[in-house]
């Protein structure tokens, strides 16, 4: 009886391999587009870095080029040294760290609020929320002008950082995730004896990381890059930010010339700090919190 030879493994595999091989040419050009979607990206910035460096002839008579000739730091001794960078440095750094900590505090407690507590017109608040985050901005500032005039807050320091403790974004963002959060874990702590409060702040909170690390690099960034509250509610030099005396720099209040390498070098260092904050927390921005309670 003649013995009928099965398909080997390598056979079955020829047309797997045929068409891996067919995909590497679409791979190669996917990963050209990604890399000069990437070189766009990173050239104004390349520029913006190299120019800080320049001298005020060779940042006019070649803007574009990459290579400093000759490599120069007055600009960097300028900012520092005769001008009022390092105060706005400081008064953006001060309003950053408190709006970082009053939006974990205030935008986790109203969203923990939503998520787990009922009473009588949550859906209402919610309702109020997500309508507060269609509305712009800039239609609030007027409103924000008024409300701070009329409580004595304008022109000071608390009356910048107060409008920023709370945002109805990252009220979402914390409700959305501690419905995520198992309800057995709150149980479990009730059963201990824990309260409202206890169980918010030391058995919830913890396992909000993820999110609580989005509040604090969107409270940093935010209010790090903001200008419209710096305008509306302070007026005395001594309370301008780094955007706003970076914006009065390059529209020229300050000085005249193009001054290139010195407002460039104003945006680069600017734009360091939230680089650091991003780069120190992001990988903690792909935790969650599985596992968290046993089957």
């Amino acid at each position: 009886m003649t013995a009928v030879p099965l398909p080997t493994a390598g056979v079955a595999a020829s047309p797997r391999r045929s068409r891996r091989r067919a995909l590497r040419p679409t791979q190669g050009a996917l990963y050209v587009v990604l890399v000069l979607i990437a070189v766009v990206y990173i050239t104004p910035f390349l520029i913006q870095v190299t120019t800080s460096v320049k001298t005020e002839p060779d940042a006019a008579n070649n803007p574009l080029s990459l290579v400093p000739n000759p490599l120069s730091f007055a600009a960097l001794n300028k900012l520092f040294l005769n001008s009022d960078f390092p105060h706005w440095f400081l008064i953006s750094a001060v309003v950053s760290v408190c709006v970082m900590v009053g939006r974990v505090l205030f935008d986790s407690a109203a969203g923990y609020a939503l998520a787990r507590l009922h009473f009588r017109g949550r859906n209402l608040v919610f309702g109020a929320l997500i309508g507060i985050m269609a509305v712009p901005g800039v239609a609030l500032l007027i409103p924000r002008f008024l409300v701070l005039r009329q409580v004595g807050l304008y022109d000071t320091l608390p009356g910048i950082i107060l409008p920023f403790f709370a945002d109805a974004a990252g009220v979402f963002i914390m409700k959305n995730f501690f419905e995520g959060i198992p309800v057995a874990v709150e149980e479990s702590a009730r059963v201990d004896g824990a309260s409202i409060f206890r169980t918010y702040w030391s058995v919830v909170l913890p396992m909000a990381r993820p999110a609580l690390v989005t509040i604090l690099i969107m409270s940093f960034q935010g209010s790090w890059n903001e200008l419209q509250q710096f305008i509306v509610s302070a007026q005395r030099p001594e309370l301008i930010n780094l955007t706003k005396g970076v914006a009065l720099l390059i529209s020229g209040q300050l000085g005249q010339g193009t001054q290139y390498p010195l407002k460039l070098a104003a945006a680069t260092l600017m734009t360091i700090p939230v680089a650091i904050i991003f780069f120190i927390f992001q990988k903690r921005l792909m935790n969650n919190a599985t596992g968290a309670v046993k089957e």
